[in-house]
């Protein structure tokens, strides 16, 4: 028995309401990396050794997009975080973010996203990618 792992099966989709989508499926996309910020649980030990377990709501979190520097993607993503630089306060975090991977039967759905900063760009010899960290208020993962 074997399973397989394809990127190329991996796509992305970014929206807002006010600009518009963009589907990203490999075209210059290096990378997508989704990271859960809140612990969900946390112990109290007292003094008799008891345990206090604490559920913690929060699924906030981060998505880093890494692109490459010529893409559309880049170019897509820096025209949005223009835009909303000189956008209404309340447009700002009003991004979301889709990523599905139909071969492993994932789906993860981000919204309430903001740009944390535009990505450092490397200028060199060789093509290069950017990473562009976005922070999500609420990440949403479902198996299929």
């Amino acid at each position: 028995m074997y399973t397989t792992y394809s990127f190329q099966d991996v796509s992305v989709v970014f929206s807002h309401p006010f600009f518009g989508r963009y589907l990203a499926q490999g075209e210059g996309l290096g990378q997508i990396t989704i990271g859960m910020a809140t612990d969900r649980t946390s112990h109290d030990v007292a003094a008799d050794g008891t345990v206090m377990v604490s559920k913690i709501a929060g699924r906030n979190g981060t998505v880093t997009v890494q692109a490459q520097q010529t893409s559309s993607l880049h170019k897509w993503l820096l025209r949005l975080y223009n835009y909303l630089e000189n956008a209404p306060a309340s447009a700002w975090a009003q991004l979301s973010i889709v990523v599905r991977s139909p071969a492993m039967q994932d789906y993860h759905e981000c919204n309430g996203c903001s740009f944390l900063k535009i990505p450092d760009k490397a200028y060199q010899a060789t093509g290069q990618q950017v990473a562009w960290s976005i922070m999500a208020a609420d990440i949403f993962q479902t198996v299929a």
